[in-house]
């Protein structure tokens, strides 16, 4: 190979490599606030189970459930 065909080629691959870098900080950052999103929508889903139950006693105490 050419001296400068294989300085380009080495340039190119660097090139991908500084790409392929970027691209997998951002898909760990990604995956970090995707993880924070699961706890916090686990949070409110038992949040919102517990006021279910909240109101279902309620209901029960005022006879207001249906039969």
């Amino acid at each position: 190979m050419e001296p400068d065909t294989e300085n380009l080629v080495l340039e190119h691959l660097r090139a991908i490599r500084a790409t392929q870098d970027r691209h997998s900080d951002d898909l760990r950052e990604i995956k970090g606030r995707l993880g924070l999103l699961e706890e916090q929508y686990a949070g409110l889903s038992r949040r919102i189970d517990r006021l279910d139950e909240r109101v279902a006693r309620i209901e029960k105490r005022l006879d207001l459930q249906d039969a």
